[in-house]
């Protein structure tokens, strides 16, 4: 899987499990996302294809490196998808 599909895999599995607020942003938890059996199974490396979203502000969290039982309660959010400008 390229970084591309892992960061839209990424975006839905937020979804899946973060809240939905009221700016149309998702937020969960780095624990929440860690311990969920199929985030597991789908990312090799979470902590990196957390990064690379980061990189391309497509969530945002606070912090360089999440690591799993300290950050746990760190919150990431999943950025809306900006507003397509009407013509």
């Amino acid at each position: 899987m390229n970084v591309e599909e892992e960061v839209g895999k990424l975006k839905e599995e937020i979804q899946r499990l973060g809240q939905k607020q009221a700016d149309g942003s998702y937020k969960v938890t780095f624990g929440i996302l860690f311990n969920d059996d199929r985030c597991a199974n789908i990312f090799e490396a979470l902590v990196g294809t957390l990064r690379a979203a980061k990189k391309r502000k497509i969530v945002t969290y606070s912090g360089e490196l999440l690591l799993q039982g300290v950050h746990d309660n760190v919150e990431i959010t999943l950025l809306p998808p900006p507003a397509v400008a009407a013509s």
